[in-house]
């Protein structure tokens, strides 16, 4: 080797520091494991010596005489050279051999070519179950059922009988309709609680029952005509002192509306002839249990037309209708369908069908009953 210092350090190459200074000889092996201090006599014959040198060794590495191959840090011990041109940084060294990160697969979001997009199918809270039940391909239209169709017939069959004894007794179930119509209607409309228009709309029921009892039947048509124009002004007043939306207003006054002329109209019953009311109501009840049985709709429809018509030769045999009775009991089933149609619609809940589902049917088959009835009486 040459006498040229070591990088890095202050005092110059001794050959014979070994035999002077035992004590930093044995530090230096300490620092140094493995390596061996030696001295040569001649620098050309150490220069020759360590160019034959094909392996990496400690003194190829920190005097760097030659140009060896890139180091393994491994194996490199720890320097604090002064002088040294760059700093070793054995992290830098291990991210330079470390593998690129494996690449993140892009997460695509579903289009609308999976079936699924806004609104989703899983049950999104701002669509109606109607809504749901389209986008699934179900009908939104839901019949009552039987047991629906079995409280009609019953409450009809009230009507048909308290007809013939006499208006007071025929007051007490033609109430429980007109209640039953102004609660399912607003039920109907997904209007709930909604008791201040149930309310009124009930009130107005009552108020025309009394009329026609105080005016007679000969004046039923004034006293429910008279009775449903006052309701009318009465819901705009109530709908106009609501502090609500303007949206919100205008559907509760729909609502409130529709729900007070169905609850006195269903006062027709009390104002047409008592046959005709024992024939009507007799017919709507047998129709509306043909329509509940197990039947596509078209022959459903035809059964429950035919019982009725039946049912109202049946009945009118008893009073003094007779055959014309069949006449009157087909009008009124088509009016009873027609209601019971409408509580099916939008898909209805399970009180909707116990409410709008046994009411509707009677209360719309309530003018039927009063114009057949004095036509063909």
């Amino acid at each position: 080797m040459s006498n040229q210092p070591y990088e890095g350090y202050d005092e110059p190459y001794d050959p014979y520091a070994q035999q002077q200074q035992p004590q930093q000889a044995q530090a230096q092996a300490q620092a140094w494991p493995g390596h061996q201090q030696q001295a040569y006599d001649d620098p050309q014959g150490a220069q020759q010596y360590t160019q034959q040198w094909q392996g990496q060794t400690w003194d190829t590495q920190v005097h760097q005489t030659t140009t060896p191959a890139a180091p393994d840090p491994a194996y490199l011990p720890p320097q604090n050279h002064q002088a040294a041109p760059q700093s070793y940084d054995p992290y830098a060294q291990a991210q330079a051999y470390a593998p690129p990160p494996a690449p993140v697969p892009e997460v695509q979001a579903p289009s609308a070519a999976d079936g699924y997009g806004p609104p989703s199918l899983a049950g999104n809270a701002r669509i109606t179950d109607a809504q749901r039940a389209r986008l699934e391909g179900r009908s939104p239209i839901i019949e009552p059922g039987m047991q629906p169709a079995g409280l009609t017939a019953v409450l009809a069959l009230l009507l048909s009988v308290t007809a013939q004894i006499g208006s007071y007794a025929l007051v007490v179930p033609l109430v429980v309709l007109q209640a039953v119509t102004a609660a399912g209607w607003f039920r109907l409309n997904g209007m709930w609680p909604a008791r201040q228009g149930i309310a009124l709309a009930f009130a107005g029921a009552l108020v025309a029952d009394v009329a026609l009892l105080a005016a007679g039947r000969e004046n039923g048509p004034a006293a429910i005509l008279g009775t449903l124009g006052v309701w009318v002004l009465l819901s705009l007043v109530m709908q106009l002192r609501s502090h609500a939306d303007p949206d919100t207003r205008i559907q509760s006054l729909m609502a409130t509306v529709a729900s007070a002329a169905l609850a006195i109209v269903a006062a027709g019953h009390l104002a047409a002839d008592p046959d005709a009311v024992t024939v009507g109501a007799a017919a709507v009840a047998v129709a509306i249990l043909a329509r509940a049985l197990p039947l596509p709709t078209v022959a459903s429809v035809v059964v429950s037309l035919l019982a009725a018509a039946g049912a109202g030769i049946a009945v009118g045999g008893m009073t003094d209708m007779g055959a014309k009775g069949a006449l009157l009991g087909a009008g009124a089933a088509v009016c009873a369908l027609i209601g019971h149609r409408v509580a099916s619609y939008d898909y209805p809940s399970r009180f909707v069908h116990f409410t709008a589902g046994v009411a509707l049917p009677l209360a719309a088959a309530a003018p039927a009953v009063y114009v057949l009835g004095r036509a063909l009486g």
